[in-house]
């Protein structure tokens, strides 16, 4: 079974395109749940008008079913607690400035 950890690492391979960073380093990942065929994660942009929302959902989808195949995916998009750039790791901070 896949480790909350290695989920992780593998969504910091879909990167904000407008941003250029990768979403766990913008604290964009709120929740993952890992049951024995699922994964179920809780996610948010950085702005609720985000016009990249199905696709960044849609990079998650793929990106999990690529480390877990015949898993199924659910990515639920949440608004609440709202994103702020407290959120975001040490490292993306300094990349942008903060």
């Amino acid at each position: 079974m896949l480790t909350e950890n290695q989920i992780l690492n593998n969504l910091k391979s879909v990167i904000d395109p407008e941003i250029g960073i990768n979403i766990v380093d913008l604290g964009l990942i709120y929740r993952i749940g890992i049951n024995k065929n699922k994964i179920e994660i809780d996610m948010t942009l950085t702005t609720p008008g985000c016009p990249m929302h199905s696709s960044m959902t849609q990079w998650v989808r793929e990106s999990l079913t690529r480390l877990a195949p015949g898993t199924e995916v659910i990515v639920n998009l949440v608004w609440q607690p709202g994103w702020t750039p407290a959120l975001m790791s040490d490292e993306a901070k300094s990349q942008l400035g903060y």
